[in-house]
């Protein structure tokens, strides 16, 4: 699906114990030490774990221990939505990770040694673009047929209905990452922000040339947890020091932003306290792409088969229960546009579906690497 049927459709349109209060035996601590030990020794001979002493962790990356993962909501996550239950329970190999969300200083790095342009700075072309709407949609006008993105803007008043987007993502002519907000915009001085109004199209080329790729659901989420589990964020159950942890929005969306944070919109890598696998980010800030199809049924789908999945790639195809002509990839870890009146998206488990050649300026992402592609 082209970018601009985003507008189109914007116009139209791990394993947590629940307490009980009846006493519990406690397993003697001798015994507890053994099977933790066997549960160790089991896990290890199944997925990589550890890093090999004889390979060297790249800049700027940081080695994510592989393990057992329960992947998707739990349980008392009140917030969690269909698409992200029930948990599955999954094996994944140790990689690498960037420390940070990719940077406007990166990208423009990237851009400079190969020429690539963007989708969102290239021509648009109504005879493919047609071919993914809805037949017998009129050609827009030439003059809205214009290179450009998505772009945020703020309601004067408030909004009884957060499901229409198209009340504050406007279609900007000239909008793309060197101009993130529109084409009055610049990113001069802001070499360490993410980079946004990145495509699925354009993450993977930057991938292609630094050697890296775009890590799965399941490594995000992993990735994410920082080496504990089921908790609803990074950092554990309580909300209350979210300003804290993460660029978020504070107050109500899309009207006011208190910026109790310290930040109304996007904000310098780093801003924040990293997980305790020194990630900064994992929640808040922007969106990151994943490589795995979007599908809502993909975990009660993963789950009916009853089996722990390995290195799982996620659905094998996309689904969109309003658009059935969407194709879109999982974004994780919510951005600075998240309140608990909106998405609440910056929670471990949450996930959206994003069209793969849309660009939004709260959309960026980050790289991972595999063993093997380390050379």
């Amino acid at each position: 699906m082209h970018k601009l049927l985003k507008v189109f459709l914007l116009i139209v349109t791990a394993i947590v114990l629940v307490s009980c209060k009846q006493e519990v035996k406690k397993e003697p601590e001798s015994l507890k030490s053994e099977n933790e030990i066997l549960n160790q020794a089991k896990t290890n001979s199944i997925v990589m774990v550890e890093k090999p002493n004889d390979v060297a962790t790249p800049e700027g990356m940081v080695w994510i221990p592989g393990g057992e993962l329960k992947q998707g909501a739990v349980p008392q996550d009140k917030m969690a939505m269909q698409h992200e239950k029930p948990a599955i329970d999954v094996l994944v190999d140790g990689f690498f990770m960037d420390i940070t969300e990719v940077t406007n200083a990166q990208f423009e790095k990237f851009i400079k040694e190969t020429g690539y342009v963007t989708t969102a700075e290239r021509a648009i072309d109504w005879e493919e673009l047609k071919k993914q709407v809805p037949e017998g949609t009129e050609k827009p006008h030439d003059s809205v047929l214009q290179p450009g993105a998505l772009t945020f803007k703020k309601t004067k008043t408030s909004v009884p209905n957060l499901y229409d987007f198209s009340q504050w993502w406007n279609w900007t002519i000239g909008a793309d990452w060197k101009h993130p907000n529109g084409p009055e915009s610049n990113i001069i001085g802001k070499e360490d922000y993410p980079v946004v109004q990145i495509s699925y199209e354009d993450a993977l080329a930057y991938c292609q040339w630094a050697g890296r790729r775009l890590p799965t659901e399941a490594e995000w989420e992993l990735a994410a947890r920082g080496g504990t589990g089921g908790t609803t964020f990074f950092w554990g159950d309580d909300v209350t020091v979210l300003q804290e942890k993460a660029n978020t929005w504070e107050g109500e969306f899309p009207v006011t932003n208190t910026k109790a944070d310290g930040f109304e919109f996007r904000a310098p890598v780093k801003s924040y306290p990293p997980n305790d696998y020194g990630l900064y980010d994992m929640a808040g800030n922007v969106w990151e792409w994943t490589s795995d199809w979007y599908n809502t049924n993909y975990y009660k789908e993963a789950k009916a088969t009853d089996e722990v999945q390995k290195n799982p790639q996620g659905a094998t195809n996309p689904f969109t229960p309003n658009n059935p002509y969407a194709k879109e990839k999982v974004i994780k870890g919510g951005s600075f546009l998240c309140s608990a009146s909106y998405c609440a998206s910056y929670r471990v488990s949450a996930r959206m579906g994003s069209s793969m050649d849309s660009s939004l300026e709260h959309i960026g992402f980050r790289t991972v690497a595999s063993l093997d592609m380390i050379k």
